[in-house]
């Protein structure tokens, strides 16, 4: 299936970000967030099965045609969080839902818990909490950040010959993907470059995290959600890999959804994409 979309800037307080508009301009509102070094793109099949919404699907600060944060910020996942509240400001949406990819899914909930009167309903696939870690390791964690930042400078970014060989270090790479997806991907994410192509993506995204959440910090997130959830869990993906993930679900009040595919499945082929579709059209359309 095919929908038209519109490619759109949105200059916001701090920072510009480029995104593309599906639906009707009446339909329900819907903010589309994508995972780690996606882009907005990440949609491409899902969103034209959805319709009657109206779906910003963002490129994150750093990726895709966003920009980059200024030298000196970090791309701390609360960063995100408020980005999106810019964005639904922006378009004047008081209430809005939230679809979310990974990534993109764990904002979803970090905003919903600390902003319920905000937010609508959360359609998440294949992401709910970030990868934790306990006080004791945090100086450590600390101290590996702190190097690889100050080893950046002297690092460069993969220059690919051929646009074909980007495509498959993309179906390699973190949460592989099938070819198409990663033709959709790289059709937003490269730029030319000399010697051929390399990704838009800021480079300070492959830093590690200086400091991560506790489990306990991931666990009130979820606990504070008052809005109705969807998650879609991929059987072959990366959440049900996740440690403790049967205690995170437990007596929670989430739809749960279990399909096959990998953790792009609503990207790697049309079938997926109608699948995940099937679970969330009535969800954010309630009548």
């Amino acid at each position: 299936m095919k929908m038209a979309f519109e490619e759109v800037r949105l200059s916001l307080p701090h920072i510009e970000l480029a995104a593309h508009l599906y639906g009707p301009e009446d339909g329900q509102p819907v903010i589309a967030l994508h995972g780690w070094l996606d882009n907005a793109a990440s949609f491409a099949r899902l969103a034209p099965k959805l319709p009657g919404l109206r779906i910003v699907a963002l490129d994150f600060a750093g990726h895709g045609h966003s920009d980059h944060r200024p030298a000196g910020a970090s791309y701390a996942i609360w960063d995100y969080v408020h980005d999106v509240l810019q964005v639904a400001e922006q378009f004047g949406w008081q209430r809005f839902s939230l679809l979310g990819h990974s990534m993109g899914a764990i904002v979803s909930v970090l905003l919903a818990a600390a902003l319920p009167e905000r937010v609508e309903r959360l359609a998440l696939i294949d992401g709910l909490i970030p990868y934790t870690g306990e006080a004791d390791s945090a100086p450590q964690r600390l101290a590996e950040a702190l190097k690889a930042q100050m080893a950046l400078a002297g690092k460069r970014k993969p220059v690919y010959a051929e646009f074909e060989r980007a495509v498959e270090a993309r179906m390699r790479g973190v949460g592989a993907v099938s070819r198409e997806a990663a033709e959709l991907l790289a059709q937003r994410g490269l730029m030319p470059t000399r010697g051929g192509y390399t990704w838009r993506t800021d480079s300070r995204l492959t830093l590690p995290s200086p400091m991560r959440l506790t489990y306990a910090h991931a666990m009130a997130f979820v606990e504070q959600l008052q809005c109705p959830v969807n998650l879609v869990m991929a059987e072959q993906g990366m959440l049900l890999a996740q440690p403790r993930f049967d205690e995170l679900l437990a007596n929670r009040p989430i739809i749960q959804s279990r399909l096959p595919g990998g953790h792009h499945l609503h990207l790697d082929d049309e079938d997926g994409a109608q699948l995940v579709a099937d679970c969330f059209n009535s969800f954010l359309r309630p009548s």
